[in-house]
């Protein structure tokens, strides 16, 4: 394959935008509200609703459910045995776009509302703006694309360094899991140091499906394996995408037996494993070196 062209990045519009003294309560209030779902002995409904921004009401949650999408949208809550016409088109909208859905106490809807007409729905919205997998293609228009793939990583430090790592060499977008991962949270964006908003980054209902997308538009997909080639002899031309694994589990085998070819880092000493984020600054950095970028 012919060598990539260099990497014309475009920076991010999506702003992350919050009151310190809003979120501090928000957190206050989500506390309370994980409290009152123990009390009713329900299982935690949302993982990250502490990183999220909330639009409650009917009229606001129509209006937000028209343009929004499972994207930017983690979780639609409802209170519970609230019956309505209304109430019952807010849901099928949900479903229909994907978006999650909870059934919760009314007291919960009180605690994260703090105390708000919110007629008995809220919407959980992410404060960062996702991009699609098109606007990947897009944004690397020009040259072969690289992209990195991260399956379920829980760590947001982990994150926000791949992030940093991915914008230094010029990563075209990056692709996370909606569900069981760490999405964009303000203490990715703290240690991402400001790669966050140069960095498009697609949040994905299924991962496996996003992967057979990327190779039905060309892309070669690689992931990490310990029988894997060695990565100083990795070519790593052309349009490629990078699987990144879970933290304690590695990549997940629906996801590697995607894969078009593996690699490895030959270790020495005593410790046989790496870090998510130094694992994947390594390898993005040979990429960066076979790629002549």
């Amino acid at each position: 394959m012919a060598k990539s062209q260099p990497n014309k990045r475009k920076p991010r519009t999506g702003k992350f935008h919050r009151d310190p003294t809003q979120k501090a309560a928000r957190d206050e209030r989500y506390s309370r509200a994980q409290q009152e779902d123990r009390r009713h002995q329900r299982p935690q409904a949302d993982e990250d609703a502490q990183e999220d921004e909330f639009v409650f009401g009917r009229h606001a949650v129509e209006e937000a459910l028209k343009v929004g999408s499972a994207a930017n949208i983690n979780k639609l809550f409802v209170q519970s045995e609230l019956k309505s016409d209304q109430v019952h088109a807010i849901v099928k909208a949900a479903q229909s776009k994907k978006i999650l859905v909870s059934q919760v106490p009314k007291a919960k809807l009180d605690l994260l509302t703090d105390g708000g007409n919110h007629q008995g729905v809220l919407l959980a919205m992410s404060p960062y703006a996702y991009a699609t997998i098109d606007e990947l293609f897009t944004h690397a228009q020009g040259h072969a694309p690289f992209f990195v793939v991260l399956d379920n990583l829980e760590d947001p430090h982990n994150l926000g360094s791949i992030l940093r790592t991915a914008d230094a060499i010029g990563v075209d977008g990056v692709i996370i899991p909606k569900h069981r991962a760490v999405g964009l949270t303000s203490t990715v964006a703290k240690v991402s140091t400001g790669a966050i908003e140069h960095v498009p980054v697609a949040r994905v209902t299924n991962l496996a499906n996003a992967i057979r997308d990327l190779k039905e538009r060309g892309v070669w997909v690689f992931g990490t394996a310990m029988d894997g080639q060695d990565f100083r002899q990795w070519d790593a031309h052309g349009p490629i995408a990078l699987v990144i694994g879970n933290e304690g589990k590695g990549i997940s085998p629906g996801v590697a037996k995607l894969m078009d070819a593996t690699v490895t880092i030959p270790m020495v000493g005593h410790v046989q494993s790496l870090n998510a984020s130094v694992a994947a600054g390594i390898l993005m950095y040979q990429a960066f070196t076979s790629r002549g970028q």
